[in-house]
């Protein structure tokens, strides 16, 4: 069956401007009620990078994640939000980013992701160390920033699900895959497939260009997008963004392996991608290696279980 994907022309994140879109959005799907049963446990899985630049758009906004926990909960969902932020914790990235106001109001838990190993149908990666709340959940909602990438040159839905992999094994696999830009690639398209999220829905309201994913500037997109085929979803933001494909090594590889659809097999309900297309989106001044040597990986850890054990609980204590 062809894929379709859902492009909705958006400008704003007040709350009720932000559901209806949403409630739009999903329609050509059936609605959030196609997607989640009564009583299922939904995985909101944000892009929750860092907590460093509140204001830089690093991160999935707290009100997109608010108002699709709402349209769960209003079909019956469970939902429950969470990543594991390369550095720190889910629950202090949320924080620092002005999630608390909006998942406390909705009884939302805050969920740390750990490991555990699957399977998968690869030749190349035998296993993946993925998390158990991930796999184990009903229903996988997945919500990435649309973002450019100083190592990937874009970060969209297939990247952010790499949040999946537990915080320090990030580290590992840029040191065992990222000496390759296609290998590192194939790791990552095998992780959704692996994943295979039930929905994707993509922040593009306001996106981050420049030298991302965490040094570049905000940039106003007006976008909303979302597909059940997350490969299709990613090929078409990349036609707005107006981005070589070939660029990107998270298309190359789901092409290659015959996962992403091209775009005259995508079904496209709403809006087009020509119809929301930006001609000037800023990549990266140039991109960097992806390789973590050892040293780096340790120095890598080290930050991680310093901000997460040390720094958040001393600020925590000092804002209480």
């Amino acid at each position: 069956m062809p894929s379709v994907v859902s492009l909705l022309n958006a400008n704003s994140y007040q709350l009720q401007s932000l559901r209806r879109n949403l409630e739009t959005l999903l329609e050509p799907f059936g609605g959030m009620r196609a997607v989640v049963k009564p009583g299922d446990r939904v995985l909101l899985k944000p892009n929750l990078l860092t907590g460093n630049r509140p204001t830089k758009e690093c991160t999935t906004r707290p009100e997109l994640v608010y108002c699709v926990a709402q349209l769960v909960k209003s079909v019956g969902g469970k939902p429950f939000l969470a990543d594991s932020p390369a550095f720190g914790s889910a629950r202090g990235v949320a924080e620092a980013n002005g999630y608390l106001p909006l998942v406390e109001e909705l009884d939302l838990p805050i969920l740390e992701l750990h490991g555990k190993r699957y399977e998968t149908d690869s030749a190349e990666f035998d296993n993946f160390l993925l998390s158990k709340e991930t796999m184990e959940a009903d229903v996988v909602i997945n919500l990435p920033k649309v973002k450019s990438h100083v190592q990937l040159t874009l970060t969209l839905g297939v990247k952010n699900l790499f949040g999946c992999v537990p915080g320090k094994m990030k580290a590992w696999w840029h040191m065992e895959a990222g000496k390759d830009r296609s290998r590192f690639g194939s790791m990552l398209v095998e992780t959704a497939r692996t994943i295979d999220p039930e929905l994707t829905i993509i922040d593009g309201v306001v996106g981050h260009e420049g030298n991302g994913p965490s040094g570049g500037e905000p940039r106003a997109l007006g976008v909303l997008a979302a597909s059940q085929d997350v490969f299709a979803l990613d090929r078409a933001m990349v036609e707005i963004l107006a981005v070589n494909p070939a660029q990107v090594p998270t298309i190359v590889e789901s092409q290659r392996l015959g996962l992403c659809p091209e775009l005259d097999q995508i079904i496209f309900p709403l809006s087009s991608p020509e119809a929301l297309r930006i001609e000037d989106w800023k990549l990266p001044d140039r991109l960097k290696p992806i390789d973590f040597g050892l040293p780096r990986v340790m120095r890598s850890t080290f930050k991680h279980l310093y901000i997460r054990f040390i720094k958040e609980p001393i600020t925590a204590y000092a804002n209480r």
